[in-house]
C-alpha cells in the first residue's frame, strides 16, 4: 500500500505521509504522524526540517525521495532503531552513514571529543604550541564518529581508526570518503591497540569502548539489544574488559609525560574505573561528568 502511494497513486508529499502514518500506526509506533514527517525530513537531506515537509506538503515528491522514504518507513515498522532507518546520524558537526555495521553514536560521546578537543586546545597554550599536532588514535571507531570528528574539529597531524570488525571498518572507511577531512585519516582493521605498535608515540588515546556486563546488556531496551552489535556493547563479564585492556597497554604508545588517553566509562564503574588507571601507572587521573551530571568520561596522563 506504501508503495503504491509513493510510487504512482500519491500525487504529493501528503499522499505518501498519510500512507506512511497509517503503517506506522498499526505497527504501534507513538505519534506515528510526527515519525513520518521526521523521516520524511531526515532523507530528503540538504537540511530540511519537519517544518519545511509540512511546507512542502502539497508537492509531488521526488521519486529517489520517495523510495528512501518509503524504506525507511518499512524499517521503522519493523522496530529498526530511526538512525539505521534512514541510514544517517548526525555527530557534532558531521552526518554520517550507519547501519547494523556499527553501535549508533549516542550524544554523550560528542562530550567525549569536546573533552579531548578542549585538552588539545589547553596543552598547546600551556606549551607555547608544542601541544598542538601529533597523532591520535581512536579505537574501536565503529562508524568512525570520534575519529573523524578529531580530524575536522581538532589540530592533530592524523589521525586512526581501530577496528576490529571488517564490516565496521569498511562503514568507518565509508564515512572517510564522505567526509573528506582536512587531515588524513587512517583505517586500521585488528585488536584494540594491536595495529598501534611500531610506530612513533602517539599524543592521544581515545575510545570509547563497550562497558556493560552481560546482565546489563540483556536489560536493554529490545530497539538497541535486537539491532545494533553486541560486541560494541559488552565489555565481559564486569564490563571492563576492553577499559582494563586500554589501560594496562595505552601508556607505552603515547608521548612520555605528555600523553592523553580519554575513556567513556559507566557510570557505574567510574570509580573502579579511575583505581585502575592509578594501578596501571597513569597520572592526573580525572572523571568528568557528562550533560546529565553522570561520571562519563575518564582522562589521564602517561
Amino acid at each position: 500500500m506504501l508503495e503504491r502511494a509513493v510510487r504512482g497513486s500519491a500525487s504529493s508529499i501528503a499522499a505518501a505521509l498519510e500512507e506512511a502514518v497509517a503503517l506506522l500506526e498499526r505497527a504501534g509506533v507513538p505519534d506515528p504522524r510526527r515519525e513520518a514527517t521526521t523521516l520524511w525530513a531526515a532523507v530528503a537531506g540538504d537540511g530540511t526540517r519537519r517544518g519545511d515537509v509540512w511546507l512542502r506538503r502539497d508537492r509531488e515528491p521526488s521519486p529517489e525521495v520517495a523510495r528512501r522514504f518509503r524504506e525507511a518507513v518499512e524499517r521503522r515498522a519493523r522496530g529498526v532503531p530511526f538512525a539505521y532507518a534512514v541510514r544517517s546520524v548526525g555527530f557534532r558537526t558531521l552526518e554520517l552513514q550507519i547501519d547494523s555495521r556499527a553501535l549508533i553514536p549516542r550524544p554523550e560521546t560528542e562530550g567525549l571529543v569536546e573533552r579531548v578537543l578542549d585538552w588539545a586546545r589547553g596543552a598547546g597554550e600551556r606549551e607555547e604550541g608544542r601541544g598542538r599536532g601529533g597523532v591520535a588514535a581512536d579505537i574501536g571507531t565503529g562508524c568512525g564518529c570520534i575519529a573523524l570528528s578529531l580530524a575536522v574539529e581538532g589540530e592533530f597531524d592524523r589521525v586512526i581508526a581501530v577496528e576490529r570488525s571488517a564490516a565496521a571498518a569498511a562503514l568507518a572507511r565509508e564515512n572517510v570518503e564522505r567526509v573528506r577531512p582536512p587531515v588524513p585519516v587512517e583505517v586500521r582493521e585488528g585488536d584494540l591497540l594491536a595495529p598501534l605498535g611500531g610506530g612513533a608515540r602517539l599524543r592521544a588515546i581515545v575510545s570509547n569502548p563497550p562497558y556493560l556486563t552481560d546482565a546489563e546488556y540483556a536489560s536493554l531496551e529490545p530497539g538497541v539489544r535486537l539491532f545494533e552489535p553486541r560486541e560494541a556493547l559488552v565489555g565481559g563479564g564486569d564490563g571492563l574488559a576492553v577499559t582494563r585492556a586500554l589501560l594496562a597497554g595505552a601508556r607505552g604508545l603515547l608521548q612520555p609525560g605528555r600523553g592523553l588517553i580519554a575513556l567513556e566509562i559507566d557510570e557505574r564503574r567510574a570509580a573502579e574505573t579511575a583505581a585502575l588507571a592509578r594501578a596501571h601507572g597513569w597520572s592526573q587521573v580525572v572523571v568528568r561528568e557528562d550533560l546529565f551530571g553522570r561520571p562519563r568520561f575518564l582522562l589521564a596522563h602517561s
